[in-house]
């Protein structure tokens, strides 16, 4: 038990470019897991440890998340570094769900960014209890305090700094530490030497009033601190604890300061983890009991509990599937025989391993609260194992719909067999990444959340499986949806030799706010008998999947039946199918149907000088600003701007800015297009669909 007590399992998470990786390579140097500090982007071609992935070196961004482990003064960390970048979300979504705790990073010039308020977003989701770091001190412009004004404006957090700075920008030389009131400096060729000693006169006012606040704020959640104020005799004990009790609850954060890069603050953010984090024994972990209508069932961390565990990522391997696992209860050991409930097969651990990075180190056994994988086992991203006899299913992670797709097509034959095996691969690690075979053209489409996230993938079929392959056109994932109510009655009748097939369907169709898809089921005296209602609920789901309009799926449709008829010899489940699907032929068009596009939510930051430019972009492409801040001469603005206008906008904000702006979006919502627009959409469509058939 006081191994788990010990524990911590935490995600590094933050917008584009605020350090995560670089703060990783730190940790793990500090607490000699490594022993030789490279940069992201470095000179000496080698990289980050946890950037494993050719491209993740070359472009100096993460793409997948990867998990490692170290220890820091007698506490356990597992840490899964996560991708800033809005396109591979699902990433960091994977990693929040299993994690207990989590570093919240911000850029200490750039503050709360776009992707910073997706992140807390995703944490909140989940739960998740977080300690901020401040990180880029060192960097021009740097205003740590703006910083944390922030965080709680902006993101409601109740956030207390924990240090002060000493220095700011290129003066930055250490921290002050505002529990122990001394001043930290980080020396040595690495920052590996910490030397304590007395805060400097300069900032000793404002080191004094900053202890003031954090003592009000910790005070809130220990009687002990607030008696020992009273009497002044506040201990360094007391504070940790009163500040350990508001972050596991979730409502203090403790914000910490420093620079990755500079190797200054790093082994104070390391020392929040194992003193303010939560390890898994403070942390409710829920199972559903499938058996009992999905009871839910609080689970132990004892390790003598029958097993359950949660795959929350999977990697395809040359050498079979690497499955990480999270373990919530009881322990797994070599040998072992475990069930996936989905399907209910039992498997037997083969081989049991802890990652560090893309290395393994072999395990025998591991218990609740591990991050470890398993190699060669069959199943799918989400899936929860457990020991024989338990039918529990733990909630999967929050998958977000992809918004943008592409058409490809292999080169050649070679590249044809290449390309499906890279798609099976791609579609079972990543489920924001999706691909299917179109009916009517029958080109190969693949879908995802965003340009980049598209370009990796196409980039990764090349240079691991030698597909080469040719991309068409961005196609957006457009929808269609009604607009007004009507009406449908309809019978579907048909009469064969012996018996034939009948079936009455009427109500109404109306648009639905609150839903994709609804069905209410009004009728009355069995006019359609009970057996046969699911198949006419069954037959209107199966018209959603193309509308009638331009062929888009349907969105946003609540359908009311209130009344019917059937035969007691031809009525059948097929009959009443049919007859729904007559039903919505009959009313879809009558309820005015328009086209809907995918609007992002886009934020643009670059020098104040440029304001004019980008603001005449985003207009240019029927954008909408929603808000514009500047901070000396730096500029924010926020806008919805459709997809559809936004292919290409990378080139084009560049060549407006000198490469001085850059810009993040993240899918907002579904909204109606323009009359004149869905006309010309519609007649595009029809040219294509009028080619493909010739």
């Amino acid at each position: 038990m006081d191994e788990i007590q010990n524990l911590r399992n935490i995600g590094i998470s933050a917008h584009i470019d605020s350090g995560k990786t670089t703060l990783t390579e730190r940790i793990l140097y500090y607490t000699k897991r490594i022993f030789a500090i490279h940069e992201v982007r470095g000179k000496d071609g080698v990289g980050a440890t946890m950037d494993t992935m050719e491209l993740e070196k070359e472009k100096g961004i993460t793409i997948a998340s990867a998990a490692t482990y170290c220890q820091w003064k007698g506490h356990k960390i597992n840490i899964i570094d996560t991708p800033g970048h809005v396109d591979f979300t699902i990433e960091v979504e994977r990693a929040l769900r299993v994690m207990d705790g989590a570093i919240l990073m911000l850029c200490s010039v750039g503050g709360v960014q776009s992707q910073s308020i997706t992140v807390d977003r995703q944490m909140k989701r989940y739960e998740v209890p977080r300690i901020a770091f401040i990180n880029k001190c060192d960097r021009s412009g740097a205003d740590p305090y703006k910083v944390v004004d922030q965080l709680r404006q902006k993101l409601n957090h109740n956030a207390v700094l924990m240090q002060i700075p000493i220095g700011l920008e290129s003066k930055l030389s250490g921290v002050v530490d505002l529990v122990t009131m001394k001043a930290l400096y980080f020396e040595g060729p690495n920052g590996d030497e910490i030397r304590e000693d007395e805060i400097p006169d300069t900032i000793l006012d404002e080191a004094l009033a900053r202890r003031e606040e954090l003592l009000d704020a910790a005070s809130m959640f220990s009687d002990d601190l607030m008696e020992s104020i009273f009497e002044e005799s506040v201990t360094a004990d007391l504070i940790n604890e009163a500040v350990r009790q508001g972050t596991v609850s979730r409502q203090l954060t403790p914000v910490f300061l420093g620079s990755a890069y500079k190797n200054i603050g790093v082994q104070a953010v390391l020392d929040g983890v194992s003193r303010y984090l939560p390890s898994p024994m403070d942390v409710k972990n829920v199972a559903l009991d499938i058996d009992r209508d999905e009871t839910e069932i609080c689970l132990d961390t004892g390790p003598d509990k029958p097993v359950v565990a949660l795959a929350f990522k999977l990697e395809v391997t040359p050498y079979g599937q690497l499955t990480y696992l999270r373990i919530y209860q009881g322990s797994i050991s070599k040998g072992d025989n475990i069930i996936i409930t989905r399907t209910g097969k039992k498997i037997r651990v083969g081989r049991l391993v802890r990652m560090h990075a893309d290395q393994m180190e072999d395990l025998t056994s591991a218990s609740a609260g591990d991050i470890v994988a398993l190699f060669g086992v069959e199943c799918y991203s989400g899936d929860t194992f457990t020991s024989r006899g338990m039918n529990y299913s733990m909630s999967s992670m929050f998958v977000p719909e992809p918004v943008i797709s592409l058409s490809i097509a292999p080169e050649d034959n070679k590249s044809q067999n290449n390309m499906s095996k890279a798609l099976n691969r791609f579609i079972r690690e990543d489920p924001t990444f999706k691909s299917y075979v179109d009916r009517e053209s029958g080109e190969t489409i693949i879908s995802g959340m965003g340009e980049l996230h598209l370009e990796v993938y196409v980039e990764r079929m090349k240079r691991e499986f030698a597909a080469e392959v040719v991309t068409g056109i961005p196609q957006v994932a457009y929808r269609e949806a009604i607009t007004k109510q009507a009406d449908f009655d309809y019978i579907h009748k048909k009469q064969t030799g012996g018996s034939g097939q009948f079936g009455r369907v009427a109500g109404f169709m109306e648009p639905s706010e609150e839903a994709a898809y609804e069905f209410v089921n009004k009728i009355k005296g069995g006019v359609i008998p009970t057996e046969y209602i699911p198949s006419v609920d069954k037959g209107f789901q199966s018209c959603l999947r193309k509308g009638l309009n331009v062929g888009f799926p349907v969105v946003g449709m609540k359908i009311t039946v209130n009344d019917g008829k059937s035969h007691s010899v031809d009525s059948s489940e097929m009959a009443f199918t049919q007859a729904a699907i007559g039903a919505f032929k009959q009313a879809y068009m009558k309820a005015r149907p328009v086209i809907l596009e995918p609007v992002m939510k886009v934020s643009v930051e670059g020098p104040s000088e440029f304001q004019g430019n980008i603001m005449g972009s985003i207009n240019q492409r029927r954008g909408l600003i929603t808000s514009s801040t500047e901070d000396g001469n730096f500029t924010t603005i926020d806008a919805e701007v459709p997809l559809a206008e936004m292919f290409g906008y990378a080139t084009v904000l560049r060549s407006l800015t000198q490469g001085r702006a850059e810009f993040t979006m993240e899918f907002q919502k579904y909204s109606k297009v323009p009359e004149s627009l869905s006309e010309e959409l519609k007649s595009n469509l029809r040219k294509k669909s009028k080619g493909d058939k010739s």
